[in-house]
């Protein structure tokens, strides 16, 4: 195996975290939606950690692609 193949290995397995993110923020959504269907009264108060929260996972999964970007370019 040549080094442009490891090369190419590395990057696709290093933004394997962006699925990890994917499931992450559905899993919040989801959590979040199923909460404000059962207690309206409190959805509201709950945006704001809802973003952060999202906000938080996807930065990870942009971290893995950047990661991988640099891995393949770099």
């Amino acid at each position: 195996m040549d080094a442009e193949a490891a090369k190419n290995i590395g990057a696709g397995l290093a933004t394997l975290g962006m699925i990890g993110a994917g499931i992450g923020v559905g899993n919040i959504f989801g959590n979040f939606l199923n909460g404000a269907l059962r207690n309206p009264s409190a959805a509201a108060s709950q945006i704001g950690n809802l973003f952060v929260g999202a906000a938080l996972a996807e930065a990870l999964g942009i971290l893995a692609f950047v990661l991988g970007i640099l891995l393949k370019f770099g």
